[in-house]
């Protein structure tokens, strides 16, 4: 693979952002606590829009400041395209906002952090399999 080392390291920042983003989201699922789970449904969206990101900018695609995670996923190249269900990065679109502000929204149960957050893993584990190892390490 043929990259420029500005956009290897770019990729880089936005990996290592994605990881504290999932950690973090592992880490407030672990807490039981009703208050921690729509905390941690954003951060699993984080996690994943920031790997989504990161491939895009190591293979110089660029992308609308965005939050949503269908429109990132179309527009990473189709040999790389992450294998993930565009209805699963829809489930995590709605915490982008819903998680964040108050609302109308129907509540952010324990069941939903858990699937968010094992959406987030499956988009990491897609989109590291195309990862060089010089995105990834730690």
């Amino acid at each position: 693979m043929n990259v420029r080392p500005e956009s290897l390291h770019l990729s880089r920042q936005w990996i290592v952002k994605a990881e504290g983003d999932l950690r973090s989201a592992e880490h407030l699922l672990s807490k039981g606590a009703e208050w921690a789970f729509p905390t941690a449904c954003f951060h699993a969206q984080q996690c994943a829009e920031k790997y989504l990101k990161g491939v895009l900018t190591l293979h110089s695609v660029a992308f609308p400041k965005t939050h949503d995670l269908t429109d990132l996923v179309h527009l990473v190249p189709s040999n790389i395209k992450p294998r993930v269900e565009l209805v699963e990065l829809g489930t995590l679109n709605r915490y982008a906002v819903e998680a964040r502000y108050p609302g109308d929204w129907e509540p952010i149960e324990r069941e939903d952090a858990e699937q968010a957050v094992a959406i987030a893993r499956k988009v990491r584990e897609a989109v590291r399999a195309d990862l060089p190892r010089e995105a990834t390490e730690e």
